[in-house]
């Protein structure tokens, strides 16, 4: 697991070393913020980086430092370049060697609503549900069979 303080130096050394545009310019800033389900955010208008709070605290060093990369190769790529042949070079070139997308695990431990279906697989939600839905690793469409049963979490 990824320490906060030791995540902030990487980030600012990464941005110093790529972004810094020498005096004058506008420099892009760096800063956690409280996403659950993403791991990282590229903010263009704001020119700032940030990554969830609680994905880095469960991310291995390794793992929060390809996510850094990530954000960095967006900001040099620009809002145009997605995550297209533009932005897969220069995250090439900077050294992010991870996949497309962050797809791992979501920060389920905090989401309030715990959801199980008839066969047990559980799922997480961080609204209330708001109406009725089936497990989808049962069942590829609705089915009543698959039913999700939500309560919140204590």
């Amino acid at each position: 697991m990824a320490e906060l303080a030791r995540v902030r130096v990487w980030a600012e050394a990464l941005l110093r070393m790529h972004l810094d545009p020498g005096p004058g310019s506008a420099r892009w800033s760096f800063g956690f913020d409280h996403a659950k389900r993403r791991a990282g955010l590229c903010n263009y208008t704001e020119r700032r980086i940030t990554v969830s709070r609680y994905l880095a605290a469960k991310f291995s060093d390794d793992e929060i430092h390809q996510v850094l990369l990530h954000e960095v190769a967006h900001a040099l790529a620009g809002p145009e370049a997605g995550h297209g042949p533009v932005w897969q070079r220069t995250a090439a070139e900077i050294g992010y060697v991870g996949g497309r997308t962050h797809d791992g695990e979501i920060a389920h431990e905090r989401a309030p609503w715990v959801g199980r279906c008839p066969a047990g697989h559980e799922h997480f939600r961080f609204r209330r549900p708001s109406r009725e839905s089936s497990c989808a690793k049962c069942s590829r469409g609705f089915s009543r069979a698959h039913l999700i049963a939500w309560r919140r979490r204590d």
